[in-house]
């Protein structure tokens, strides 16, 4: 499976005819290619081709006389293969605003339902135009309204854009997008699983807390987010999400809720001497299942923790367990 989009650079002198020869006539050999101007100005300084490929790929190619930026969802030139990889923000800030304006375009172009989204187009475009995972991850968006049920697509995208677009996760897209993932074979349960950190991410925000993803702690292990409040609290979040009933081999709405965290209590939170808040996030549950676990509001085996469901209307309802040392009770109906 590849990874999300990265550049690769290429120090050393370039010019048109080395890129001709080196770049595009092996990739126009192998699968077919049209080389072009690119859609926008390139940065100053820099010369630039755009590669669409026969098959669908596309590459943007950026140089000067001593360096050059390769980005592309398709199939890289043997003269680039042992160049280093960057993410966006490990390259000239020019560089990569002009590769993402040029991308961004591409993507409105192929999927024009994105368009009205541009925040949430910018963000996950490592993976929208991915070299494996531009079809499916398109998909979970527009088929599955990105794993909520009895929802339409546009509602699901306004509800992410108006939350993206605030700009709190900016600084950790690549990571953020990446979690999305990148395989060619529609995986709904891991795609709808990584958009509940993007939901218990919004919850802490909209309290008033920084969040900051990925927190490597002593175990070895990786928790989803350190909540930060202006008193220096810094209380870590663990983020699972159950499948509903009805995705599942057996059980119930309770037992769904329950055998989730109890995977996730049993493994990495086992090994954390506590100090840790599990976010349980229900929102694949349809309106019946989740009634069912807000009634009974069972124990998910590891305290604290806080038991939701968010709807792309904004609707929150949930319950905690324990003493979660976290400001929520203002947000959970």
């Amino acid at each position: 499976m590849a990874r999300p989009l990265r550049f690769r650079h290429a120090p050393g002198r370039w010019t048109e005819g080395r890129v001709r020869a080196e770049v595009f006539e092996p990739l126009d050999d192998n699968l077919g290619a049209t080389s072009s101007r690119p859609w926008f100005k390139p940065p100053e300084g820099y010369e630039a081709r755009r590669f669409d490929v026969d098959n669908g790929d596309t590459a943007l190619f950026c140089w000067t006389d001593g360096e050059a930026y390769w980005l592309g969802n398709t199939e890289t030139p043997s003269s680039l293969w042992r160049t280093e990889k960057y993410g966006f923000t490990e390259v000239p800030t020019e560089l990569a605003e002009w590769a993402e304006r040029e991308l961004q375009a591409e993507l409105h172009e192929q999927s024009p339902w994105l368009a009205d989204y541009p925040h949430l187009s910018w963000f996950f475009l490592p993976v929208f135009l991915s070299k494996d995972g531009r079809e499916t991850t398109r998909e979970f968006f527009e088929e599955h309204a990105a794993g909520f049920p009895d929802a339409n697509r546009d509602d699901a995208l306004a509800f992410y854009e108006s939350f993206l677009s605030t700009g709190v996760l900016d600084d950790d897209r690549e990571l953020m997008a990446g979690k999305l993932g990148t395989s060619e074979q529609l995986d709904l349960t891991r795609m709808a699983a990584s958009m509940g950190e993007f939901h218990t991410a919004k919850l802490l925000v909209d309290m008033g807390y920084d969040v900051e993803p990925e927190i490597e702690v002593s175990t070895g292990h990786s928790i989803d987010f350190q909540a930060q409040t202006e008193t220096g609290e810094q209380p870590l979040v663990e983020v699972t999400r159950p499948l509903p009933p009805n995705r599942r081999s057996a059980g119930t709405p309770v037992a769904a809720v329950r055998d989730t965290a109890q995977t996730k209590t049993s493994g990495q939170l086992s090994a954390h001497a506590g100090g840790v808040v599990l976010f349980v996030d229900c929102s694949s549950f349809p309106d019946d299942d989740w009634l069912a676990v807000a009634g009974e509001r069972p124990d998910v085996g590891h305290r604290p923790a806080v038991v939701y469901r968010i709807r792309p209307d904004g609707r929150v309802e949930g319950y905690t367990k324990g003493s979660v040392p976290l400001e929520l009770g203002s947000i959970l109906d």
